[in-house]
């Protein structure tokens, strides 16, 4: 194993540092777009850097950094400029893109997958950000999906969009996204139509979209509509930046694609307690392709009195996950399998069941990283992710979020027809983000921390932690009817 080299001596502006052992520099926030030695000062470094790394092999030096006068795709950086640094800057000098190749150590450092993020603060308040891309091994699979991007997002064409409704909607003049968040200074929209496999493998092709608050944005919430957009198959999230103001209770990280709180479709991993799929990512995605789900002509509710209810509570995919079930492997621990089991339901005199949590969470949360608990896989779902799209992983055969959707109506359906109740376990009090400690970003935390969860702005501005749980959530004070 080759060991770390010391970082040489470089001349640079005051308080720049590394990471040790990484020899990486971040540039602190006196280094702004303004400097009049921000391009030469960021040029000096890098290719101090790279002919450093390279110093093993003379053929491998790299030439002077280029400066683009015109925006240029993140994605075209992948795999066309790996030889060399680059630096391209959008016109408005609004975000700063550097790709380096063969750079030593890098895989050591990742913040996802393949690639590696730094955050700069530039002086109009947007963030600054820097994408280094994984080593020549990945280059043919990144310049494909790179060049997949490039021409999908060329075809797109954008309208500022409205306000409502939020999440995802179709409109007359194509698809609009909006997303709320009243502390948020830059939103970037994320958009992949890469399959779902794909998207653990790199950034699926990711193509990412920044919203303009002065054309995106009204009042607090930011949007925008996207015309030819497909209609279906599409994952999306949200990039957001903020004040990094911890004691104030902001937590803003924009290295994190977010999931949108009012996505009606979460996609994960495909199979319940797939340990192979343990860091799959959750995107949103939408469908208006499918027709409306046909609940038939006589569909009513049970509605019997709450003092005549005889309740059974379960777990949705613990009632017939078991062999002994009877049922076909493909159906068991599904929204399906429950509706195989309504004869049984019935014998036992029940007329309403009380499913413990069917909202997206992930099953695997306590093994991201080494704990008492690391061996464990949550069963319950006292987790949530987001409270508006259904369990993927319940569906049948890993049919995914919309099949997961069709067939949690399927079993609403079946049960309301046998006369049975259906009561949902919604617990509001807290989410799967954990606490500051060991923090797992997916959602509310990124999009806006000190709307989202209660706070102590007295002690640092920590979360408050009433569940224990390791989060308190403001969404525990609101009420909220089911008619």
């Amino acid at each position: 194993m080759k060991k770390h080299r010391a970082p040489i001596p470089l001349s640079e502006p005051e308080n720049v540092r590394y990471i040790s052992p990484l020899q990486f520099p971040i540039l602190p926030s006196s280094l702004t777009l303004s400097h009049p030695n921000f391009i030469s000062t960021l040029s000096s470094i890098f290719m101090k850097l790279c002919s450093h790394n390279n110093n093993d092999d003379q053929n491998q030096r790299c030439s002077a950094p280029r400066t683009f006068s015109n925006p240029i795709q993140l994605s075209s950086l992948s795999t066309h400029h790996l030889c060399r640094p680059t630096l391209a800057l959008h016109v408005p000098l609004r975000l700063v893109f550097l790709g380096l190749g063969k750079l030593f150590l890098i895989h050591e450092c990742m913040v996802r997958k393949n690639r590696l993020l730094f955050n700069l603060d530039a002086k109009s308040g947007d963030r600054i950000k820097q994408r280094m891309m994984l080593p020549r091994a990945q280059e043919g699979v990144l310049e494909e999906e790179a060049l997949q991007a490039s021409e999908t997002s060329q075809k797109w064409r954008t309208l500022p969009g409205q306000a409502f409704p939020l999440g995802v909607s179709e409109v007359d003049s194509g698809i609009n996204f909006a997303i709320f968040s009243q502390h948020a200074t830059a939103v970037t929209l994320c958009l992949s139509l890469a399959k779902r496999e794909a998207l653990g493998r790199t950034d699926g092709g990711m193509v990412e979209l920044a919203l303009d608050p002065q054309a995106n944005k009204t009042g607090d919430i930011w949007h925008i509509c996207i015309k030819d957009l497909p209609r279906s198959n599409v994952h999306y999230g949200y990039r957001i930046d903020g004040p990094q103001s911890w004691h104030q209770g902001h937590r803003f990280d924009s290295s994190i694609v977010l999931v949108d709180p009012y996505a009606k479709l979460v996609d994960g991993r495909r199979y319940f307690g797939d340990v192979s799929e343990k860091f799959s990512k959750f995107l949103g995605t939408y469908d208006f392709d499918s027709l409306p789900f046909d609940w038939g002509d006589n569909y009513k509710f049970p509605d019997i009195p709450e003092k005549d209810l005889v309740i059974y509570e379960m777990n949705v995919r613990a009632f017939t996950a078991d062999e002994s079930s009877g049922l076909d492997p493909d159906i068991r621990g599904s929204y399906l399998g429950v509706i195989e089991k309504i004869p049984h339901l019935l014998e036992l005199g029940v007329n309403a069941v009380e499913l413990l949590p069917i909202f997206e969470f992930d099953e695997l949360e306590f093994q991201r990283r080494p704990n008492p608990r690391d061996h464990m896989i949550n069963t319950w779902g006292y987790s949530t992710i987001n409270f508006f799209a259904p369990m993927s992983r319940y569906a049948s055969s890993g049919g995914g979020p919309l099949k997961a959707s069709q067939e949690f109506k399927e079993m609403v359906k079946a049960l309301h027809g046998a006369g049975i109740e259906v009561i949902l376990d919604i617990v509001y009090n807290h989410t799967n983000e954990a606490d500051d400690a060991n923090p797992y970003t997916t959602s509310f935390r990124g999009i806006d921390n000190k709307v989202y969860y209660m706070l102590d702005l007295k002690k640092g501005g920590q979360l408050l932690n009433f569940s224990g749980c390791g989060n308190s959530d403001l969404l525990d004070c609101i009420s909220i009817s089911f008619s």
